[in-house]
């Protein structure tokens, strides 16, 4: 028999008197709904000595009530919980990635911003990846792939062949960028 090592047992601990179920995700629920209400001033804001405040009470307030109505659904931690372990898996793989294009850098410093093409392209990829994770997490990843099941050789065709036009059509239509700055420079 493994010996469980007391680390374990504190995190059992923590997880028995509810630290992943309840304290966890009100506080990073409370967190996200405050910042947002405090960035966007959406329940107003106060002259004090004239400067202008945000209602903290009212935001407290309400990210409060909205933190207690996500805890009391189950439904809604647990799809806390899995989104934000997937959000950081997800992060680590960004991480880890950018550590193995360092290492071909040697000991020059390895930016992204050298290379804007790039911050774009993991931006969409992100993005990309959290719509995958919130739709796995809400099961309905299953309902997308069931679009594609009775596809065959005809209508991937078809969709490619879309795909190509409309990407040409992109192409042909856009302005070049040196004609854009050259007629905003005159």
């Amino acid at each position: 028999m493994i010996e469980e090592s007391a680390f374990r047992g504190v995190i059992g601990f923590l997880d028995k008197i509810g630290v992943y179920d309840i304290i966890l995700p009100f506080l990073l629920v409370f967190t996200i709904v405050f910042a947002i209400l405090e960035k966007t001033k959406v329940l107003g804001i106060e002259k004090v000595e004239g400067k202008d405040i945000t209602k903290k009470n009212l935001n407290a307030m309400v990210a409060f009530v909205v933190s207690f109505f996500v805890i009391a659904s189950t439904q809604l931690v647990a799809l806390v919980n899995q989104v934000m372990a997937n959000i950081v898996l997800l992060l680590i793989l960004a991480v880890s990635f950018l550590l193995l294009v360092g290492v071909f850098f040697g000991d020059k410093e390895f930016t992204l911003k050298d290379y804007p093409g790039w911050i774009k392209f993991f931006m969409v990829f992100m993005f990309i990846g959290i719509v995958v994770i919130f739709l796995n997490a809400l099961d309905w990843l299953k309902y997308v792939f069931a679009i594609f099941e009775y596809w065959n050789e005809e209508w991937a065709a078809g969709i490619l062949f879309l795909i190509i036009i409309l990407g040409f059509i992109i192409y042909i239509t856009r302005e070049p960028s040196s004609k854009k700055e050259s007629k905003e420079s005159k």
